[in-house]
């Protein structure tokens, strides 16, 4: 029997690992701060398995029949 990952569910959108040039981008573009993105636990089984670690902004791509392609960015916390 082979191991389910949750990354292969329909529901669970795209998520990736932000490098730091994007990031600084994300921040200035919406003139926040680090601490001011929503969060997500590091014990959250997307971040587990894509391998993210406390302290990564992930990008997450949501696709809706209504509106398209929605960017969405989580800062992995600890739990």
């Amino acid at each position: 029997m082979s191991e389910y990952s949750v990354l292969d569910h329909e529901m669970v959108p795209k998520h990736e690992i932000m490098d730091e040039s994007e990031v600084k981008s994300l921040l200035k573009k919406y003139k926040i701060t680090l601490e001011e993105l929503p969060k997500i636990k590091a014990s959250d089984p997307v971040v587990v398995a894509i391998g993210a670690k406390i302290g990564d902004v992930l990008k997450i791509t949501r696709k809706s029949p209504t509106g398209g392609i929605a960017f969405y960015y989580r800062l992995v916390i600890e739990d």
